[in-house]
């Protein structure tokens, strides 16, 4: 999957979306492809992969086919995508895969196999509480777990720096943590140009 792969499936969606051929919400990626690409070359076939509700790359990148995630979006199922066969699994609460990627990856421990989890949410969801307890947690257990902070520098249509008085939290983590910052063409949801909500 390249770059330029990535662009023109996610174009369609946004056509399809903006058409009104998509009747539910979606989350679209955009200027992060060359960071993800990257990072993809480290998860293997058989690790997991947690995601918040933008999660298009991310199932692409895992090997789900074009057409079955386009298939699952238009089902609705944008925001909380799950494909048990590619280990992809994503949800629409604000640090709701948390706790999932943490349990999968204390199983993943006890059980003694040789797999990974990689948990990818955003810069704001990074410094909640939910966050930063489950990081903790499994940076003391040891856990098979990296966690991918994909920073836009929002939270939702809120700067994150102003929120955090110019300062990015989530940046004093270890090396367990993976942080990436871009800027987006599309807004927070839809597509830019048909209301959603």
């Amino acid at each position: 999957m390249t770059k330029d792969d990535l662009i023109s499936f996610e174009e369609g969606i946004a056509k399809d979306f903006n058409n009104g051929l998509i009747r539910y919400p979606i989350h679209l990626d955009n200027g992060n492809e060359e960071a993800l690409i990257d990072i993809f070359k480290d998860i293997k076939p058989h690790d997991w992969v947690f995601v918040s509700w933008r999660g298009h790359y991310k199932a692409l990148l895992k090997g789900v086919p074009p057409e079955e995630l386009r298939t699952a979006i238009h089902r609705g199922e944008s925001m909380a995508l799950r494909f048990e066969r590619y280990r992809v699994y994503g949800g629409a609460i604000v640090g709701g895969m948390i706790p999932i990627a943490l349990g999968t990856a204390m199983a993943i421990k006890r059980s003694g196999a040789d797999e990974h989890v990689w948990c990818f949410l955003g810069d704001m969801t990074a410094c909640t509480g939910i966050a930063l307890e489950s990081i903790a947690y499994s940076d003391a257990h040891k856990l098979p777990l990296k966690w991918v902070v994909e920073d836009n520098g929002k939270s939702v249509c809120t700067s994150t720096l102003e929120v955090w008085n110019g300062q990015k939290p989530f940046e004093i983590f270890n090396e367990n943590i993976i942080v990436y910052s871009y800027l987006s063409k599309y807004p927070h949801a839809g597509a830019g140009s048909r209301v959603q909500f």
